[in-house]
Parts: structure tokens; sequence; C-alpha cells
């Protein structure tokens, strides 16, 4: 039964209407409409229950009410019209359907803490998240006994958790003196499927100083499996009292607890399958509308607007939302499509506020901090089950995030033994759990964004990522994506960062852009990475190869790269951190296997975003940029000192010249030529300014190593001419 929706007007709020009775009386409301739905249901066609596709139960209840029939028949002709009354049996035993209202759209939700005494009794909404669901299992309504003396049937309706099992025969069939002993008939019960839902209240609706609480909900036949951990939803149902059972009643005396019998749930956050399947038409036609331009760079804006520039950064957070459609071949071995990205920088740089602002746009986002979590809080607990007493599993952030976006804030400030329960999840993407006789695996498919800060506060270039982050490489390369967000002083880029941060504390929103076609809302984004997940692009062969000769170049890179480090390790550190040397790449940015995986994966999601059918060439050129980005800003190492010399900076940008035309094909002996607008960005990407390229260009063409052509287009070395 649906309530219409009504006015808070003077019928509604005089109590004359009778959707305010329902909501103050909603318990006695359900057993009367039950009552209604009984009357006016026609019975059951005798014909009907012949047929050999004919439910079980239709037929039992048939019989039963030919038998019932047939007694009050016989107890009517003996005159006997209370024992006919007396041995009918109850309605809740032949109901094949369960009535539930739906709240009044215009019902404010409340908080968990929100919902007193006052409220008992009453259809109420409650918003807060599900911390644990149950199994399902069967709960008994209607318990019927068999008598061993008489043969008939006796029932017993069950209302409370618990009940005292009938002992003897009541049926007027059994003499006074010599009743029959009752024996329970499970087959003739009536059970309803039942579970046990947790539900905990959001961030935003607890007070300072004080805890998150919680409201136990119970979900009986259509309610159930609606929910699952994580879930963030209204659940409307019935707010009832239940006394303690056992010894915690004993200790609680008067006291009792409280539930809430749900009728009706309403996910705040739908799944991208659902989202895709459920869009409106205004929303498909705005989504056809953002296709038709650049959708790759609008869309990636519309990541934390607020937070200005880190232009890559949002491109590789929107590829981590869509991510790559994950395989299984024929043996079994799952292939994981999900993106893990790590930020990690000094403070100030807004990556909390990034992580913060994916886990709220993703329909399953879970965000948790490094130093706040253990190793159990982020998979899986151990925990004595309320109902039955038995130890069951309760999931942590990672079960929680499954199918979702887990992102983990300060990273580095984990310990060492949490951080160990991550490797499985970041590549297998299960979770191995061997506690208390439990020995199962759990599914972890969530994508990884983690954030990390260095060991002494500020990144120090004289030290390598590793000493500055303090993670193992292990566990690091396991990120898709490493990006190194530095706070270096420019002139410029503070200007326009002040000027971004001042207008919107002035006017308590992000800048719109200049063409309104490129506004992109939070729901405008949610749809566009459901629609993006629901393809699934293929990779045509003559992609594949071209990703398989851009993985070999670059483990050449890395083998040359490598013997060049070996061969300079008599130079002294100092020498490689002034520039006099050239720096070498950091293990962090090293090629690896996994390396390759991670190119076909941001490949995919590029591809994803274009809405193609197949991957091109482009997207991997693109998946190729992201990755290279991230590793110029591990190697960019400039010079000691806050403010570094100028040739100290020419020698950086120098050195990161001759590792571009290298990548491009060139080798020492033979450096080829570059273009002057791609070196120009490279060297952006790395933290410099446009007057320290020209300042390197000019130092280099005094010495004869470098000539610039007269349009500027292209940079040649002197030693391959």
């Amino acid at each position: 039964f649906e309530v219409a929706t009504v006015d808070a007007d003077l019928p509604f709020a005089q109590g004359s209407s009778l959707a305010f009775r329902i909501e103050h009386n909603a318990r006695s409301y359900v057993e009367l409409f039950s009552r209604a739905v009984d009357a006016l249901l026609p019975e059951a066609d005798e014909s009907a229950m012949q047929d050999a596709g004919a439910d079980v139960l239709d037929v039992l209840f048939q019989a039963r009410r030919d038998r019932d029939r047939r007694d009050r028949e016989a107890l009517q002709t003996q005159g006997d019209a209370a024992a006919a009354a007396a041995e009918s049996f109850p309605a809740a035993l032949t109901r094949r359907y369960t009535v539930r209202f739906v709240p009044r759209s215009n019902q404010r939700a409340q908080a968990v803490r929100e919902v007193g005494a006052s409220q008992i009794g009453h259809l109420v909404t409650v918003r807060g998240i599900v911390t644990r669901v149950s199994d399902v299992r069967p709960a008994m309504v209607v318990a019927a006994y068999v008598c061993d003396e008489c043969g008939s049937e006796v029932f017993q309706e069950v209302t409370a958790r618990q009940f005292t099992p009938l002992t003897q025969c009541a049926s007027s069939q059994c003499g006074p003196r010599a009743r029959g002993r009752l024996h329970k008939q499970t087959r003739g019960s009536r059970f309803v499927r039942f579970q046990e839902v947790r539900l905990q209240e959001l961030t935003d609706q607890v007070p300072m100083g004080d805890i998150p609480r919680t409201l136990t909900v119970h979900c009986i036949e259509g309610a159930v499996r609606t929910l699952s951990p994580g879930d963030m939803a209204h659940v409307a149902g019935v707010f009832v009292p239940q006394p303690y059972t056992g010894m915690r009643a004993l200790r609680a005396g008067l006291l009792a607890d409280t539930l809430l019998e749900a009728h009706h749930v309403r996910p705040l956050k739908r799944r991208y399958d659902e989202l895709a399947a459920t869009a409106p038409a205004d929303m498909h036609l705005r989504l056809a509308a953002l296709g038709r331009g650049d959708a790759y760079t609008r869309v990636a804006r519309a990541i934390a607007p607020e937070i200005f520039g880190h232009e890559d950064v949002k491109k590789a957070l929107l590829l981590l939302l869509v991510g790559a459609p994950a395989k299984r071949t024929r043996e079994g071995m799952a292939i994981r499509g999900d993106i893990n990205v790590c930020l990690m920088g000094d403070p100030g740089v807004a990556k909390s506020q990034l992580l913060r602002f994916v886990a709220t746009v993703a329909p399953r986002g879970v965000y948790t901090t490094g130093r706040g979590s253990s190793s159990a809080g982020l998979t899986a607990a151990v925990l004595r089950d309320a109902a039955t007493g038995e130890l069951v599993l309760e999931g942590g952030a990672l079960v929680l995030a499954d199918n979702g976006i887990c992102a983990i804030d300060e990273f580095d400030k984990m310990d060492e033994t949490d951080r160990t329960a991550i490797h499985e999840v970041m590549e297998q993407q299960t979770i191995s759990i061997a506690k208390a006789g439990i020995t199962t695996t759990l599914n972890a498919r969530t994508a990884i964004l983690a954030a990390a800060n260095p060991a002494r506060s500020r990144y120090n270039p004289r030290m390598t990522p590793e000493e500055n982050i303090n993670l193992p490489a292990a566990l690091l390369s396991r990120f898709d994506v490493l990006f190194l967000m530095l706070d270096r002083p420019s002139a410029e880029a503070d200007l326009q960062l002040a000027r971004h941060v001042a207008w919107v504390h002035t006017h308590g929103r992000h800048p719109d852009p200049v063409d309104p076609a490129d506004a992109v809302d939070a729901e405008l984004l949610r749809h566009f990475v459901a629609a993006a997940r629901a393809r699934v692009p293929v990779l045509p062969s003559d992609v594949a190869e071209y990703v398989v000769g851009a993985y070999v170049q670059l483990r050449q890179q890395h083998k040359a790269a490598v013997e060049a480090a070996d061969a300079r390790r008599t130079l002294a550190r100092s020498a490689v951190d002034s520039g006099a040397a050239p720096a070498t790449r950091s293990a962090i940015g090293t090629t690896t296997p996994r390396t390759l995986l991670a190119i076909l994966r941001l490949a995919q999601a590029r591809a994803r975003v274009r809405a193609a059918e197949a991957v091109a060439i482009e997207d991997v050129d693109e998946a190729l940029r992201l990755m290279d980005a991230a590793h110029v800003t591990l190697d960019a190492r400039p010079a000691a000192g806050e403010r570094p010399a100028r040739t100290d900076t020419s020698s950086a940008i120098y050195a990161l010249m001759v590792r571009h035309a290298r990548t491009v094909g060139g080798t020492d002996a033979a450096l080829p030529q570059i273009a002057y607008a791609e070196m120009l960005d490279r060297v952006r990407d790395a933290g410099f300014s446009e007057a320290d390229f020209s300042r390197c260009i000019q130092q280099y063409e005094d010495i004869d190593v470098l000539q610039v052509n007269v349009t500027r287009t292209r940079i040649t070395f002197v030693s391959a001419s």
C-alpha cells in the first residue's frame, strides 16, 4: 500500500486524513489492511489445485481450508458454535503477501539520535549508512503442531522473538481428561524471510565530541537483500520497542531495546548499472551534448572544481572513476580492471579534498585515514552475532567499498602490519581470512585512491621519493599512476591560485566556466561515469602491437638508466643532486610488467570516456603521457636550497630534454630533433616556468650544444647534426 503524497496543511495536521492516522499507528494499520485484503481476495479455485504445476503450499492450504470447513460444519451441526470458531486456523498461515507502507515524499528523513520514545509505533524515516547485514534466515510466524491422540492440527501465532511451545492438545476432539501430546510439524508451519541490518549515523549527523549511534533494522520478506554493507539509504519503517531476552533481560530490568521494522528502502546512491538503466530523458540529452565535444577534458575539469589546477591529476581521477572492464580467462584467472592512483607530495596541495570529492561522487565510496585504520578495520573483523551468538565476519572499509572506490588518506602513517593487508587487495582484489575457525575469501573489487605526505613534513629534493614517502616499493609498484604534487613557488601560478581561492570564498562556489555548455554538475558526472562503465571497448591487434612496442621501448630505457646508474655509483651524491651529473630515474618510476597492465587499463578507460567501441592509438598515447607526466615530476629534482641557482635549473631542464629525446628514439650518440612546444609542456609539468626554459635554451645555445630554428618550433642537438 502506497500512501499518497499530501500537503502539510490543516487536514493532515489535525489528524483527519488517513495518511496521518497510518503514520501515527502504522503497526495496527498493517493488520487492518491485511484483514481487508483477506476479505477482498477471491476463494481459491479447486480446479486450479488439480494442476500438476500448482504450488505445493497452495495445495496444502486448499486442503486445510476444505478440512477446516468440514470440521466447522460438523461442529455447527452438533450445536457447538464456539468450538467451531475456535477450530479455525489463523489467517497469517495462508497469507502469501505482506503489507508495507511507503512514506510520503515530503517526509523528512531523521538521524538515528533524533528518533525518540514519542515516535513509538510511528512510521518514521531514518537516514544512515549500512555497516552490517546478517544472512537471510527463516523466521517462524505460525507454529503448527499435531496431536498424537486425535490427529488434529493446532496452530500458534508467534508475535515475539521468543515463545513457549504448546505441549498439550486443546482441540475439542480430545477428551477433557486425556489430552494428547503435541508434536511440532515444521512442514505445516509458516516461515518468512528475515534479515537484520545495522544502520549507523552519517558523519554530518554526529555532533561534535560524540560517536555515531546505530539502529537495528529488521527486514521481512520483500525488504530482505535490498541493502548491502556500505550503502547509504533512507529506511522507512515502524519504530517499536523490543524487550531484552535471556540474561540481558535480568540485567536490563524494565529497560527495552528499540528497532525499526523496515517497510520501504530508498538508496541514496544508486549503482552504476541502475543509474544507466534509469536515466531520465533530459539526462540522455545532456549526455549526448556532452559527448559531442571534448568530453575527456570537460568532465575532468568537473572533478573538484573548487580546486585550482592539477589538470593531469584530475584526468587520472576521471579514468579511475571510469575504470577498465574486468576480465576473466578460461582457466578462471581474474584480471582486475580497477585503476589504483597514489597522490603524494607536500602538504597543502589539496590531496585530501580530491580524495573526499571522489569518494562522494562514487556510488560506493569509503573514505578513511591511515592512522585511524587497523588491519581488521580495512579487511574484516570477527564478531559475535547478537541474534545467534555465532562468530561471524564483519567487513571492513575495503569490503564495504566492493565495486566502488576506497580513498585512504595519510597512507604513509599506517603501520607496516596494517599495510600488508592491502597488497592482496590491490592486485588480486580479494581478502583471504583465516580467523577463529573461519577460512574464506572475501571480494574486494575496489579501486584504491591513496594520498601520502613526505616523511619530513615537506618533500626533500635531495632524497629519493621512497625516502621521502617512506613506503616500500613493492606496495607503490601496485599503483597504476603515481603523482608527486610539489608546492613550488611561482609568481604567476600563485597569483592565479590566490584569485581562485578568493573568488570561491567570496561567492561560496566555484567559478563558472567561460562557455556555459562546459558546465558539468555532480549528477551529470555520475551519469556520465555510469554510461562510460557500461561500455566494453575491445583491443585491436594493431593497437596491441603498438602497446607492445611502447612497453619494450620503456623497458630498454629503464635498462639503460639502470646501467648508467651503476656506472655512476662512484660519483658523489651531491654532484647528482646539484645537476652536475644527470639525475637517474627513481625506482618508483621503473617499468615493470605491471606497467604494461597499467597502460592497457588507462587506454581502455580513455576509450570508455570517448564512447568508442575499440581502443585507439591516441588512447595509448594519452595513457603514456599521463604516466610520463607523473614520472617527470618524480624525476625532476631541483638543486639544493630554497631557491636554486640558474645553472642548476638549466641543468635539470637539459636532463629532461635529453631523456625526452631518448624516448622518441634517440641514442646517446645520435639525439634527434624534438618539438619546441611539446618540450615546453613537459618542462611546465616538471614545475619549471617558461622563463627557465628560455634561459636554459639560451645558455646551451651560447656553448653550441643546442640550436633552435627561427620560428622556434624545433630544437636540434648539435652533437647529432
